[in-house]
Parts: structure tokens; sequence; C-alpha cells
């Protein structure tokens, strides 16, 4: 369990219901110290079985007009290079028949509403390379999936504009809506599940 900021939290509530956890602080952009976690993980529990890519920014700035070489790096680098080097790292102690599911966005399907073209253009290529992972380590025997959520009640899109009535189901999303549809790519029954980008949004896009 790896994140740029305080984990202490989230370890004392998997504590709480009987699990285990290593939280380390890491920041997604950071090679070496990504493959220096992971081989931390992969020593205590033996390898890594399951790889959730999860850290994403929205960024500040939605304009065009306002965009600068600082704000689209930074959305590229936490978004789509944060993803690729998680996958980077992990590979070398993941097991064959192992899962790796990679969280996209809805935006990375249509572009966005609300969302700037970086953040949009950042998640597409997560779910890029979800697809020619899928491909390229299928004789392994691994999975690789994505989610691709819709609004969903966080502090990321807290402030931003984001209504219940974008979706037919007339409400934002919850992050147990996502967490479930994480839940079943990495069990056994989607075993014969790979190179999907699942949509989790409400009914706002169907495609």
């Amino acid at each position: 369990m790896v994140d740029i900021g305080d984990l202490t939290k989230t370890a004392a509530t998997i504590a709480g219901v009987g699990g285990s956890a290593l939280p380390l602080r890491v920041d997604v952009r950071d090679r070496t110290g990504l493959a220096a976690a992971f081989a931390e993980v992969a020593r205590q529990w033996s390898g890594i079985d399951i790889l959730v890519t999860s850290a994403g920014i929205y960024g500040k700035k939605t304009r065009i007009e306002d965009l600068d070489d600082a704000e689209v790096d930074e959305v590229l680098a936490v978004n789509f290079k944060g993803t690729l080097w998680s996958v980077q790292a992990v590979l070398p102690h993941m097991p064959d028949a192992g899962r790796i599911v990679c969280i996209g966005s809805l935006a990375g399907k249509t572009g966005g509403v609300l969302s700037g073209p970086h953040y949009g253009a950042s998640k597409g290529a997560v779910h890029a390379t979800v697809r020619w992972l899928a491909k390229s380590i299928a004789s392994r025997g691994i999975c690789v999936n994505g989610v691709a959520p819709g609004a969903i009640d966080t502090d990321m899109i807290s402030g931003k504009g984001y209504s219940p009535d974008y979706c037919p189901l007339g409400r934002l999303g919850t992050p147990d809506d996502v967490a479930g549809m994480v839940m079943y790519l990495v069990s056994p029954v989607s075993a014969y599940v790979t190179g999907s980008v699942l949509d989790v949004n409400g009914g706002y896009f169907m495609g």
C-alpha cells in the first residue's frame, strides 16, 4: 500500500477488520522509490498477486488557453506515468495468473465534461496502457483491466460543479461503487476478462 500521503489511518482500518498492511510513503512519479517499495512488499509477502493503481490528480486549470507546461506535465506524470511506473515495478514480483487493475476515468473515453484536456488525455493513456499490457503479458496468465469511473463523490471533484443530475441513476458515485468493480476484476470469477476498461458511471455513458 503506497501513497504520497500518510497511510496510518488506512492501515489501522485494515487491521481493525483482521487484515494486515504495510503503509509506504512513495510518490508514484519516483521510479526508484516505487521499485524499492514493491520489492519490500514482495519480500514480506513472498510476491505480489494483485496491483491496483489509483493515484491520480485532477489538475488546477481546465481552459486550454490557461494551460502551461508545468500544469500539463504534472497531471501526465501522476496519472499516466505513475500508472506505468507502478506496473513496471510490480511485474518482477508478480506470479503468473496475477491481476492488475488500473483506475482510468470516464474522461478518458469522452474527453471529459468539466475536466481539462490534459486530464482526459492522461486517463486515455491509462486505458491504452491497459490494453497494451493485457496483450503483452497474456502468456503469463496475468489479467490486466481498467475501471473508468464517472463522477465519484470524493474530495477530488468537490467544488468542480458535478451534479447528481448528470446520470440516469440520479446520484454521484461512491468509492464503494468503484471498489465493487475492482473486487470483481481481481476475483476468480473474472478469470477470462482482460484488456477491458469497465464503466462505473451510473449510466451517464453507455458505450
